[in-house]
């Protein structure tokens, strides 16, 4: 599904772009040729397991989640990404390989996504993007490696510190369940460590 307004759903993305690098009229042009506005209603698969990722996807609005589930039926979330943040499988994407992944939508939620192929045109006909999405995935790397460091060497406690230093603004609108999934942890411990922590603030 789209949204209504079109114009209305790329001014995020191109203000975000903007506080990277300033754009000029015909790089946004670009931008708004290429991007596509898209709504995924809540609990919409915008990628699922055994599919290839074939969209890079920017949040306006909304919230997604990366995940996978194991052979127990478990849920391992390894990313979440509201407004302003971008998501997709990386290496299914660029590879065009099926994915072991899933992504799908906590909220109604609508992001500008762009193909693999339009990805390729933008940094052709505007190498500066090739720059933007550089930092990008030099980001994201380092992110990711933050996060492997911290599940093997830091404690449940820590690790809830530094997703309400990364997630402030998700919060309230998580589950006890789905944070604790992210985390690694049972929602009862979660629980537990909520409590231990709001007894030693008041």
């Amino acid at each position: 599904m789209k949204p209504d307004n079109l114009e209305t759903s790329l001014e995020p993305l191109l203000n975000y772009f903007s506080r990277l690098i300033p754009l000029n009229k015909e790089e946004k042009e670009l931008v708004t040729a290429l991007f596509h506005p898209r709504l995924y209603r809540k609990r919409q698969y915008a990628l699922q397991e055994g599919d290839v990722c074939t969209q890079m996807l920017f949040v306006v609005r909304g919230c997604l989640r990366m995940y996978k589930i194991d052979e127990g039926g478990n849920t391992h979330i390894l990313q979440f990404a509201a407004e302003n943040y971008w998501i997709n499988d990386l290496g299914s994407f660029h590879t065009e390989k099926p994915s072991a992944l899933n992504i799908d939508a906590l909220e109604d939620t609508v992001v500008l996504q762009i193909s693999h192929s339009n990805l390729i045109t933008l940094y052709t006909e505007a190498p500066k993007f090739h720059r933007i999405f550089r930092v990008l995935v030099e980001n994201s790397y380092v992110s990711l490696q933050k996060r492997l460091l911290q599940n093997i060497s830091s404690t449940a406690e820590e690790r809830y510190h530094s997703f309400l230093e990364l997630y402030p603004h998700l919060v309230n609108r998580l589950s006890q369940t789905q944070i604790a999934s992210y985390l690694g942890i049972t929602p009862e411990f979660l629980s537990r460590l909520r409590n231990k922590l709001s007894k030693q603030k008041s």
